[in-house]
């Protein structure tokens, strides 16, 4: 029996937007991960791009289970001696809320180039509205 691999021609993308709102974070993001890498496609292959881009709005909104969001805590090193920060789940909240939703989302995506292909068809944006009319994304349900 022979393997089908589907040609570039016949990979199509289509656009999905997600609302987050009252979403918990860790769900929201595997459903977006298997999405992205367009693991709900019946042809799905491992080593190709197969995905679909993926519009999340009210990042601001997302929960957390239990005491994460007093115990969570994002690090960042810069490389030298005592470089080492780390800013709390609701600091970052008041400062960058998408950055929630893409540091949860990457995690979930393959270290290397198709992971980073596959992240650049991820849209995070904080509140109820986005640019990307155009595309006339449809909603996806989660």
């Amino acid at each position: 029996m022979r393997t089908l691999t589907p040609k570039a021609d016949e990979i199509h993308g289509q656009w999905y937007v997600v609302d987050a709102e009252d979403q918990i974070l860790g769900r929201l993001s595997t459903r977006i991960a298997s999405v992205l890498r367009g693991k709900h496609k019946p042809y799905f292959s491992p080593h190709l791009d197969m995905g679909d881009h993926v519009i999340v709005i009210n990042a601001e909104k997302v929960k957390l289970t239990r005491d994460k969001e007093l115990q969570k805590e994002y690090q960042r090193f810069s490389g030298y001696p005592g470089g080492l920060k780390t800013i709390s789940y609701r600091r970052m909240m008041e400062r960058k809320p998408e950055f929630i939703i893409e540091h949860a989302v990457k995690g979930m995506l393959p270290k290397n180039i198709l992971g980073r292909q596959l992240f650049r068809k991820l849209r995070v944006y904080a509140g109820p509205e986005h640019p990307h009319t155009a595309q006339q994304p449809k909603s996806l349900e989660l």
